[in-house]
């Protein structure tokens, strides 16, 4: 196939060491193992991926689907952030045993939590099946038809996949759907709560320094995989035993120094960094700031009921970290793509691409490619608008509304069948009851009060006084019987009367003519790319994120965000203490690290200054999911815990900068003080491999 020429050729390119890119780690002989050597590592590329030897991705774990993990010893220990922990922290406290206050620290097997429905997926090999997958794809045929033929390609290939009978497999697209891997895979259950800080420490800054440099929070958690007695993927059983894993990282005590090697090896969600300037343009000055000012208005609420009750502030705490993640982010996307200029400096390269087009004669077949687009992006921008901001009132923001969401799809599913039905219902009831663990309807009524008229003037606080749903066993009243009788009640329920309009009209209308359209971009989006590969042969192209194993690689530096200022890469212990403010809700600091401080207790995990580190910086280009990502050093340790990136740099999930765009990682020195020093839990550090690689 065409282009897979073009694909063999970029990857092929001798090009100067650069930093950004979410590289396959199946791929890196060549270009990527001269750069990386370049930047100052040590790794071949078999040393990071190889299908027939113990190599460092099969370290790697994709966390419970959202976030990344590694292993760190020879008894399946896991190592991922505070805050993709966070959930399974919270479910396991109560004002009684406040782990998210006091930490948790299991000094044995026996004392590790298990937890429910938590999953950790490796990697075993990875493959190309791009041509097997394209089979029969024409451009006769319809996108619908041209994705309903991938699909049943897509099946047949994982069907037929060689693999054991342990063992998953996947195929994932790339490249906007010009190329596409089978992924074999190993996903574990049972996974155990080892250890987490208080959150005075895990998320030290809270909101106030999300997303922000200088950092100093201490983002991390300890699992552990259990298998069964052959060391395979096994569901939670007391006679369960730790896992043997076929690698893990040891941990250096060096630490590092600006301009070191980085790679961080991870699950990045979702990156977009081919999207014309319309997109971009579209997303930053109209999707984006809708979204904010609904989730500031939620997060006023929020925030002064936690400040408020102590019960709220452990319910919700999750759910306010959720939220308030996402606002920042955007915010502080917006102003990085305006800072960086990146909209006009699209339009220049799509019109650096108009020329090419013409002088090597391919107006015929990209010609109104990107004219195209921006009509398109035009046509799209108010169903784009009002699709996400009903995701926000509807699904992310207000959880009353979020159960009459699911309760219409439970619905729904009758027109299948009574059958089809009763397992909506189960889900539907497992739902509700999880959302009621952690529910406070008066809270939840203030959330409403603050953010409906962001979506309709067709505001109605009183269903709150009237609805079933508010309190669990008059929910649960309403799900019991068949799916008539359930139905009726369901109909009568005044929350669900108010939002099944709006629910309807979603699905209707506004989703509908939002996929209409979107599909139509997808496929536009697609020959976009490979009119790019084929017109710009020289430009460096490396896939999207897509929640698939990739590796990054940097180096430690500063950046100087703004005139006359400039950040060092790493902060220190002063800067906690410094920060520090009594009984604060996120600058307090518990009494022992205050001590520790005091007295310089910092064991053999201080740096050659004779400070403790707690985070750097990278120029490693991560997104979300490589939250818990391991930062590995020129030899292969781990050195750092990929945590978050700069406010300025949010941005790069649609322009990388290397100006400006930095991760943010914990440095593992502090890890293992807070582990040893702190918790004392000194049977943790034994199990682990601590190494001086600078010797």
């Amino acid at each position: 196939m065409k282009f897979l020429k073009i694909l063999i050729l970029f990857i092929s390119l001798q090009l100067t060491a650069q930093q950004g890119g979410m590289w396959i780690p199946s791929l890196l002989e060549g270009m990527n193992e001269e750069e990386m050597t370049s930047l100052g590592s040590k790794l071949s590329a078999k040393d990071i991926f190889d299908v027939n030897k113990s190599s460092l991705k099969d370290a790697i774990g994709h966390f419970n689907g959202g976030c990344t993990s590694e292993v760190i010893s020879d008894k399946g220990l896991i190592l991922t952030n505070h805050h993709c922990g966070f959930g399974q922290i919270q479910s396991h406290s109560s004002e009684e045993n406040d782990y998210i206050t006091n930490g948790f620290w299991a000094m044995n097997y026996s004392e590790e939590l298990p937890n429910e429905g938590l999953f950790i997926e490796f990697i075993i090999r990875i493959e190309d099946v791009t041509t097997r997958v394209l089979q029969g794809v024409t451009s006769q045929l319809s996108e619908k038809e041209k994705q309903s033929l991938i699909d049943k390609n897509s099946a047949a290939i994982n069907k037929a996949a060689s693999k054991e009978e342990w063992q998953g497999s996947k195929i994932k697209a790339f490249f906007k759907g010009n190329q596409y891997f089978l992924f074999i895979t190993e996903r574990f259950e049972d996974v155990r709560l080892v250890g987490a800080p208080p959150v005075s420490i895990g998320k030290f800054g809270s909101d106030t320094d999300n997303w922000v440099w200088p950092r100093h929070t201490g983002d991390f958690s300890l699992f552990r995989i259990y298998a069964d007695k052959n060391n395979r993927p096994a569901k939670y059983h007391k006679d369960n035993v730790p896992y043997t894993p076929k690698h893990y990282l040891p941990i250096s005590l060096d630490g590092v120094a600006e301009n070191d090697f980085t790679l961080v090896f991870g699950f990045p969600g979702r990156t977009n960094e081919y999207l014309p300037a319309a997109a971009i343009e579209q997303i930053t000055q109209k999707v984006n700031p809708s979204n904010i000012e609904i989730r500031e208005a939620a997060l006023k609420v929020i925030d002064e009921a936690m400040k408020n009750d102590n019960k709220i502030r452990i319910q919700y705490a999750s759910k306010q970290a959720r939220i308030a993640n996402y606002w920042k982010k955007w915010i502080g996307e917006n102003l990085g793509i305006e800072k960086s200029n990146a909209i006009a400096k699209k339009r220049e390269f799509e019109a650096k691409f108009q020329v090419l087009i013409k002088e090597k004669g391919l107006e015929e077949t990209y010609g109104s490619t990107l004219s195209d687009l921006e009509k398109l992006y035009a046509e799209f921008e108010d169903v784009a608008i009002k699709r996400s901001n009903f995701i926000e009132v509807f699904i992310r923001n207000n959880e009353l509304m979020h159960m009459m969401f699911r309760l219409y799809q439970m619905e729904s599913s009758f027109k299948k069948g009574e059958e089809s039905f009763n397992k909506s219902k189960e889900s539907t009831i497992a739902r509700i009851q999880g959302i009621h663990k952690n529910y406070n309807a008066t809270l939840d009524e203030n959330v409403y009060n603050a953010i409906i008229s962001f979506y309709t003037d067709n505001k109605d606080a009183s269903i709150y006084k009237s609805t079933n749903f508010t309190n669990t066993n008059t929910a649960l009243e309403v799900l019991q019987g068949d799916a008539e009788g359930v139905l009726k009640k369901l109909n009568d329920d005044s929350a669900y009367i108010y939002a099944k309009p709006f629910i309807e009209e979603f699905y209707n209308t506004i989703n509908p003519e939002y996929q209409r359209i979107n599909t139509e971009i997808n496929a536009l989006q697609k020959t976009y790319m490979k009119a790019l590969m084929e017109v710009m042969p020289n430009e460096r192209y490396y896939p999207d994120a897509n929640s698939t194993l990739r590796v990054t690689y940097g180096q430690v530096k500063g950046y100087a965000p703004r005139d006359a200022v400039y950040y060092n890469p790493v902060t220190y212990l002063d800067g906690v203490i410094e920060k520090y403010i009594p009984g604060d809700y996120e600058f307090d600091v518990p009494q022992k690290l205050q001590d520790l401080y005091a007295a310089k207790d910092y064991g053999q995990y201080a740096d050659s200054n004779g400070k403790l580190p707690i985070c750097f910086l990278g120029t490693n280009h991560t997104t979300g999911g490589n939250s818990g990502s391991p930062a590995i050093d020129a030899h292969g340790n781990l050195v750092g815990l990929n945590f978050d990136r700069v406010w300025e740099g949010t941005m790069s999930d649609m322009n990388y900068d290397p100006e400006i765009c930095r991760n943010i990682m914990v440095d593992l020195r502090y890890v293992l003080f807070i582990i040893d020093k702190y918790a004392g839990a000194h049977h943790l550090i034994e199990e682990m491999d601590l190494v001086h690689p600078k010797g």
